[in-house]
This record gives structure tokens, sequence and C-alpha cells, in this order.
């Protein structure tokens, strides 16, 4: 079991997650960089990880040890960053000893965000592939409150460290008490396939219960979001030469993501739920499956 977390939210999936394994040994590596990541985040730092979280840029990690090179399993435990996987895991699947050991071996994705997971699992996917381990279940779990409301109690709680109800009105940010504690199930269905060795089917066990459903809204904003995020990492990196110049065109970005979140992609998926997605529902429906699979497009 290996992960990183920075606010403990993760942790404590994990945690529920690994009671059913009480009676199996588990080996739980916690991933840490070698400068650690502030929390709570300062607007300037958070937005400024961007350019290299998009173009998923390796950070130093301080050495992971591994008691064997022979596992049963690997669990990763990760979050999203800017429509990527966080730094820290980003790193570790780039790192050449981590993927000598899950060569040839299952792996298990959990993921605990807001709700936008689908480009990171995506570049999870060619990961595994090309340091050829099988990936056999991936577990999202995600804020279930809308897209608006998620990003306000996110920003509540990443800025002041704080997850509790902002100005006492809104919810709660993050996955939701009882998504957590319920993630003991889907561990359950996972030592099944463990104890069995056998992991055919699983990701399909695991949707089962009808738990982890992709918003059409979300699906919407994912297929186009990240293409524009690749634009305005390239564009920091070339143009920020300085960090004057860099604190500019990030300062721009994140004004750019505010409009475009709060004022110009509630219009758009207004025009979209209206006129497009009524006419192109069995697409949306393929699209939803592809991305609850396991399957890479490359």
């Amino acid at each position: 079991m290996i992960s990183y977390s920075q606010s403990g939210q993760l942790n404590e999936v994990i945690d529920h997650f690994l009671t059913p394994f009480s009676a199996v040994t588990v080996e739980r590596i916690w991933v840490k960089p070698v400068q650690p990541f502030p929390f709570p985040w300062t607007s300037d730092t958070f937005f400024d990880l961007m350019p290299e979280c998009v173009v998923e840029e390796a950070i130093p990690l301080q050495p992971l040890h591994f008691k064997s090179s022979d596992y049963d399993l690997i669990v990763i435990g990760y979050q999203p960053w800017f429509l990527s996987p966080s730094l820290p895991v980003t790193s570790v699947l780039q790192d050449k000893a981590f993927q000598e050991v899950i060569k040839g071996k299952p792996v298990v994705t959990i993921i605990a965000g807001r709700n936008m997971w689908l480009n990171a699992q995506e570049s999870v996917k060619v990961y595994l592939k090309n340091a050829g381990a099988k990936l056999v279940a991936n577990i999202p779990l995600m804020d279930r409150t809308s897209n608006l409301i998620s990003a306000v109690t996110i920003l509540h709680w990443m800025l002041t460290g704080r997850k509790d109800k902002k100005w006492g009105v809104f919810p709660m940010p993050g996955v939701s008490q009882q998504d957590i504690e319920g993630s003991s199930g889907f561990g359950e269905i996972v030592l099944e396939s463990l104890q069995n060795g056998n992991y055919e089917g699983l990701q399909t066990r695991i949707l089962k219960p009808g738990l982890i459903k992709i918003p059409t809204d979300i699906l919407f904003i994912e297929e186009r979001a990240k293409k524009i995020f690749r634009i305005w990492a390239g564009l920091i990196r070339k143009k920020g030469t300085t960090p004057a110049k860099r604190k500019r065109f990030v300062t721009f970005f994140k004004y750019y993501l505010l409009i475009a979140l709060f004022m110009v992609a509630p219009v758009l998926l207004f025009v979209y739920n209206l006129l497009i997605a009524p006419f192109t529902s069995k697409l949306i429906k393929k699209k939803k499956e592809y991305f609850c699979g396991l399957e890479t497009k490359a």
C-alpha cells in the first residue's frame, strides 16, 4: 500500500479500506517529498504548481524502502491535482525502482478528491501499462455535492486547513464521512479477489453497488479542461522566465480559472444539457463506461 495524502483525508480512506485486511500482512509506504508541500496552502503556492502538475514533472522524494520485491497486490492511493496525479504520486510512478516492484503485479488504485479524476486516472493507467503492471480495480471517492459548491468548500478547506462548514452554511468539504467509512466495503471486495488469487471481474464488482458514478457535467468539463490546462502550462513555463514574470502569468491563470469555473462553465453546461446531451445519451453512456473501466485508449 503506497500513498500520498496532504490533508489526511486519503489516509483516513485507506485506513477504512484496509479494515478487512486484519489477517493479511500489509506494508504501508507513505510518499514524502524532499521539500514538503504546505497545508493549508497559500493561493500563490497552490496555483504555482499547475504547470509542473500538468506536464507531470517529477519532484525529488525521500527514499522509498520496500521490504520485499515480490508483492501479491499493490494498492496506490492518490489525489488529482489540476486534472493530473498529485506531483508526489506522479514522481513515484516515474521511479525506476517502483516500476520494477509493480512489474507484472496486480494494482488497485484508490482516489480521494473533489470531483474530477478522469484525466488523472488516464495518466495513471498509462504509467502502469508502461511499467508492465496490471490495473485490476479503480476506486474513486469524490465529493458528491455540485461542482460549484464543492469548488467553494474545497477552497475553504485548502486555504484555511479547516474541514468545516464555511460560514456555517455550506456543506462539509471533501469526501463524505459516510463514503470514507464505507470504503471498508470496497476493501472486502478486493480482499476476496486477493484470497482467491483471481482479479477477473473485480472492477465489475466494485461498480455493482452503484456508489461510483460520473456526473455528465464532470465528463463534459474534463474532456475539455485538460487541453486548456496544457496550453496554460506551456505558456507559463515558456514566458515565466523570471520569478516575477512567472508569478504574473500564474495570476492570470488563477483568475482565468475562477472566471471559467464560476461564470463560463455554468452557461456552457446549461446549453450542453439543453441542446446536446439529450441527443448523445448513448455516446455519453459509452464514455462513462470507459472511464469507469480499466483499459487505456493508447
